[in-house]
């Protein structure tokens, strides 16, 4: 026998209880992106990158720089990557702002609405789902070259028994693929992902091993490296209190790591 979310997110259809998606298209609110851009017509994009997360003792920590660019232009050095879904996902974004804001909105209204339809969360796999189709609608954008979007997604199963935090990525068309220790997306990643596999592989002590101190810390430290080889990476500067957006996910749930407690955590691995 089928469940209700198996029935939604297997085989959506106009006719099925607690799909957001589907009610938004039978009130003629289409989602997906079809429409053809014309030559000429499309300024330079804004593009937010970079973002990361990886695990450390206690949980997951997903990381975003706060810089935002079109093409060699600084446009804002204080756009949050880092977006609470609901009380145990986190979305952290590389891309087009406009269409990954977007695709948040309506991650955060679809869990909601299937929570109050169903009268229970819907589980983390179906979560999983919910952002590729997202992507998967996106595509005639993306294959234009305009409106890409390459996510990073963690959360936690919503279950009683709870579980541990899992980081899934993604590309552009909507493919997943779960993380086991770290990913990274966006123009900074080559260098993070150079780091990261060095200090798994080579490091005294590996991320994964990390504290929360511990962890904060090399998050920031792993932004200034990515700012040294990459202009649209945003870097880190603790004299003006310019820091990164950092969020912690746990079972217990989702905390952000405020700017002086980062200035803190910083300045006590750096010393």
């Amino acid at each position: 026998m089928k469940t209700m979310e198996t029935q939604m997110w297997g085989r959506p259809g106009p006719e099925l209880a607690g799909d957001f998606m589907a009610l938004l298209a039978r009130a003629g609110l289409d989602t997906s992106a079809k429409g053809q851009a014309r030559e000429g017509s499309m300024p330079v994009e804004i593009q937010a990158t970079t973002v990361f997360a990886f695990h450390f003792s206690g949980g997951v920590l997903v990381v975003g720089d706060r810089r935002a660019t079109a093409g060699n232009f600084i446009v804002s050095d204080t756009v949050d990557k880092v977006i609470e879904l609901d009380q145990t996902s986190v979305l952290a974004i590389a891309g087009v702002p406009a269409t990954a804001f977007e695709m948040a909105r309506v991650l955060q209204h679809s869990f909601e609405y299937y929570r109050r339809s169903q009268l229970q969360p819907l589980s983390l796999a179906a979560k999983v789902r919910a952002l590729a189709r997202l992507l998967r609608e996106n595509m005639p954008m993306a294959l234009q070259g305009v409106g890409i979007v390459s996510p990073l997604f963690a959360g936690v199963e919503t279950t009683p028994e709870g579980g541990v935090p899992r980081i899934f990525y993604y590309d552009p068309l909507g493919a997943n693929f779960q993380s086991a220790d770290y990913v990274a997306a966006g123009s900074g990643s080559p260098a993070i992902r150079s780091v990261f596999g060095f200090e798994t592989q080579f490091g005294r002590r590996k991320p994964s091993e990390m504290t929360l101190e511990e962890a904060v810390g090399f998050a920031l430290r792993l932004l200034l490296t990515a700012s040294q080889f990459d202009s649209a990476t945003g870097g880190v500067d603790p004299e003006k209190s310019g820091f990164a957006t950092i969020k912690v996910l746990t079972p217990a749930g989702i905390r952000t790591i405020e700017p002086a407690e980062q200035t803190a955590m910083f300045r006590k691995v750096t010393a």
